[in-house]
Parts: C-alpha cells; structure tokens; sequence
C-alpha cells in the first residue's frame, strides 16, 4: 500500500484508490476516490490535509445516529448514503451479531440491497468536480464494499482488490495497539475461519460473481469509470 496511504491527523485507514494497474494496460487515477473511516475524527491539519488533497465530496454510509460530530462545510459537499437496511429485520437477526463487520456478509447484502448500492455508485459518479472521500465508521466493511465495486468496475484484477480490503485490517490492527484499545481483528478473523474460509477468499469470491448491471446504469458506467481511470497507460 505503499504510496496510497494517506496521513490525514485524526484518521488511521485512509487510502487513495489511484496508481492501481487494471485491465489494458491502464492505471486508476489517483486523487479521484479516497476510501476512510469517519471523517469527523479529521483534526484541524487533517482537514487541511483533505481540502489540499483535492476533496470536494465525501459520500458517508453510515446511518443517520452514526454521524455526530461533522462540522458545517460550506465547500465540500456531504451526501450520505447509507447502507445499513435498519428496517430489514429478517436480515439482522441472521446478520447482525457480528458477522456484518466481516466480509461473510458480503455476497448476501449484494443479493438482498443491491438497490442502496445503485444509490452509492450513483452519488459518487455524480459528485462535482474533484476527488471523493467514501467512508463509514472504521472505513473497512461498507466502505469495502463499495470499493470492491468500483475497483471491479475499473478493471482492477481480483488480488489487487482483495490486497486492498486486507491492508484495512492491518492499518486497524496497528492503530487499536497504538491507542491502547483492544485490537478486534483477531477476533474478526476467528469468526470468519470459523465458516471455514478467510477474509482473501471471500473478497476474491465476491469479485468472480459480480454482476455490475445490478450497481450501476448503462449510462453512468463509462462516467464513473472516466472518473476512475486514466486515460494514460501506465
């Protein structure tokens, strides 16, 4: 992740989506999709850092009682867009005791909500000018999500997606130890090698069966992927 890592103060998972090869030769572009946790823990020379890194967007999944916090921003427009199906009861209580912070929920939320995906593509492919921050709490599982497919749409291969998802939980590991706090990610990894496979292999499944007809229009494909690849061979 050498050179994607970003370091804005206040944040701990905070990558820039550019300089990966995709399919043809080309590169995706950098400053184009930031992926973050919460932005509201920025401080003061984070936010600076985030407006010099040319952020004029920042689409947040979260749900409305996530976002307490966020100051005022009168220059970088903030659409949230949640994921979280808060009324689909019968998709909790198979999914929300824990298995929704692990890629195991992945291909299920793609069959049942395909259409607040649509919603998140959408916002970022019309996001005016300049770069677009994308989060969630800890920038990890709905984030992930979301950039798996845009990686996907982009023309990134399967290892360089999976590569990116997993270096989330190392930047969350390294943080939770330098801030004292409990590290879950061995636990997050017990739960998921309990169903018998890996974080890697499920984002690399997820990628085989996508179906991008499903996330995002005819008509804004080739937009967001202007917005996402250079037109230089890199």
């Amino acid at each position: 992740m050498e050179g994607r890592d970003l370091d804005w103060p206040g944040l701990v998972n905070v990558r820039d989506l550019g300089g990966l090869a995709t399919t043809g030769g080309f590169r995706t572009r950098t400053r184009a999709v930031v992926r973050a946790d919460a932005p509201e823990k920025l401080t003061e020379d984070g936010w600076a850092a985030l407006r010099a890194y040319g952020i004029r967007t920042i689409v947040d999944l979260r749900n409305p009682d996530e976002r307490t916090g966020m100051p005022q921003l009168t220059d970088i427009d903030v659409l949230n867009v949640p994921l979280d199906p808060l009324d689909d009861t019968e998709f909790w209580n198979q999914w929300g005791n824990g298995l929704h912070g692990t890629a195991l929920y992945f291909q299920p939320y793609l069959e049942r909500c395909p259409h607040l995906l649509w919603a998140a593509l959408r916002a970022i492919t019309h996001a005016k000018p300049g770069g677009v921050l994308v989060n969630c709490a800890a920038g990890r599982d709905r984030t992930g999500l979301v950039v798996i497919l845009l990686l996907a749409l982009a023309g990134v291969s399967a290892t360089a997606i999976a590569d990116d998802y997993e270096a989330s939980s190392s930047r969350l590991s390294a943080a939770a130890k330098a801030q004292g706090r409990i590290d879950l990610e061995p636990v997050i990894a017990a739960m998921v090698a309990d169903h018998g496979t890996s974080p890697r292999e499920l984002v690399l499944e997820t990628v085989r069966r996508l179906d991008m007809g499903k996330y995002v229009s005819a008509d804004d494909l080739p937009v967001l992927r202007d917005r996402l690849v250079g037109a230089e061979r890199g």
